[in-house]
């Protein structure tokens, strides 16, 4: 634990206050940074033994600031498991801001829409998560100040949460919809057959992030609510190719959405 004492020491002389709720931004969500004010941006790279985001869409730096007159911390860029980090490295940034005091997490992907009656732009409140990584966050030596050895999955997220998420998307005029997320190793998107197995076996969702996350925050005893836009059909009109430039560029658009979403939320 001595790296996350050192990076919570690093971060708590950089903040004016301890955030009360941390957010995750997937690719191409990062519109929320320009609505939190009293900017305090500090980039991965100066915080000890914080790995570096290489991705596309993920700028790499902590963001401190006030949210609709809440503090709050802003990852503007995530650890994923096929960057060749470990399951330790990629959820080292949610340990160090439980040990801060962080009570509270909101997380944010980009996933392809496995779901028939999901469309493109989409705004998917996570209700449940499959994990197919091969890997586990939890594995190896606990740390009980953390967690239990054990935790129970059966009901990941915030049930009070995801109740005013709901209300807050009615209210807003905002067609949420619901389902279970699908976690992968990637970085290749899926196959015709892989999407099909994935739908069979309950996923609504399906994308290479996020499931860590979730595991190790609800280990930690966060609160936490996640969201997921739907950046493609899970069966075409129009049989073409898909790109991470295009997911992110339908995240930029669709996320517009997510971000009045999480700010009425908060």
């Amino acid at each position: 634990m001595q790296k996350e004492q050192e990076a919570v020491r690093f971060l708590l002389q950089q903040m004016p206050s301890v955030p009360e709720v941390a957010i995750i931004l997937g690719s191409g969500l990062g519109g929320l940074v320009s609505e939190i004010s009293q900017q305090v941006i500090i980039p991965y790279g100066e915080i000890p033994f914080f790995p570096v985001s290489t991705v596309e869409g993920h700028s790499g730096q902590l963001i401190f600031g006030i949210l609709q007159g809440t503090p709050v911390l802003a990852m503007a860029g995530r650890f994923h498991y096929y960057e060749d980090y470990s399951m330790q490295e990629v959820v080292y940034p949610l340990r160090v801001m439980k040990l801060m005091g962080v009570k509270k997490l909101i997380v944010t992907n980009a996933a392809g829409g496995l779901n028939p009656d999901f469309e493109q732009g989409d705004v998917m409140l996570i209700e449940d998560i499959i994990s197919l990584l091969p890997d586990n966050p939890l594995r190896g030596r606990n740390f009980d100040e953390l967690g239990p050895r054990f935790p129970d999955m059966s009901e990941p997220f915030d049930l009070e949460w995801r109740e005013k998420a709901l209300n807050c998307a009615e209210n807003l005029g905002i067609g949420l919809q619901k389902g279970v997320y699908v976690g992968l190793q990637g970085p290749k998107l899926e196959t015709k057959a892989e999407v099909r197995y994935l739908r069979v076996i309950g996923g609504d969702a399906v994308g290479m992030s996020t499931v860590p996350e979730i595991i190790a925050a609800h280990h930690m005893g966060m609160n936490v609510i996640a969201f997921s836009v739907i950046t493609n059909e899970s069966i075409p009109k129009i049989a073409k190719e898909f790109t991470h430039e295009e997911v992110v560029a339908v995240a930029n658009q669709a996320g517009k959405k997510l971000v009045e979403l999480v700010k009425g939320i908060i």
